[in-house]
């Protein structure tokens, strides 16, 4: 009888299969593109650097589709570009160690998500606190920020951190 811990058999096209289903899956449960999660999942999981045409055809997306999620990965840090000597083709690789992908994606997602809403709640911190509505409106404002805040240092702290400080004992844990 086989116990839930125990591997299920697939072969390797199966396994890259459900892998590449379920990172952009998870992905698109995180508010990411489910096709650029698709793609970077591909290139991770890849033996060799791939060509967009590549990347194209495994996915069975559109050259454009190929290209342009490619490009906004390149633009998050997870993937690179390979010239090769005498091609005129472009290679690309994903980043494999998964300490700096996790540290480009917390990167990221504080650009685009949180440090906007910073400057918003900063701005707004102005509001005179002069009737009830005011007074209740900056004290909800105030608690956002401080644990906006925080949020950005708890962050800030993870990203400067050294994988062995953090990534050790986290690993351990999960083991």
């Amino acid at each position: 009888m086989r116990k839930s811990s125990d591997p299920i058999h697939m072969d390797i096209k199966e396994g890259k299969q459900k892998f590449i289903e379920s990172w952009g899956k998870m992905a698109s449960d995180w508010g990411i593109n489910r096709t650029m999660a698709q793609v970077h999942a591909l290139l991770l999981i890849a033996a060799e650097p791939m060509t967009a045409d590549q990347v194209m055809s495994e996915l069975d997306i559109s050259r454009g589709n190929s290209n342009m999620n490619i490009r906004a990965l390149m633009d998050w840090g997870l993937v690179h570009k390979q010239l090769r000597t005498g091609e005129r083709k472009e290679y690309f690789y994903a980043e494999k160690d998964m300490w700096v992908v996790v540290r480009q994606i917390i990167l990221n997602r504080k650009k685009r998500e949180l440090e906007p809403m910073l400057k918003v709640l900063d701005e707004i911190a102005g509001v005179e606190n002069n009737c009830p509505e005011s007074e209740s409106f900056c004290a909800v404002i105030r608690d956002i920020r401080k644990f906006s805040g925080k949020a950005n240092q708890t962050l800030d702290a993870l990203v400067k951190a050294d994988v062995a400080w953090l990534g050790n004992p986290l690993f351990s844990l999960l083991r």
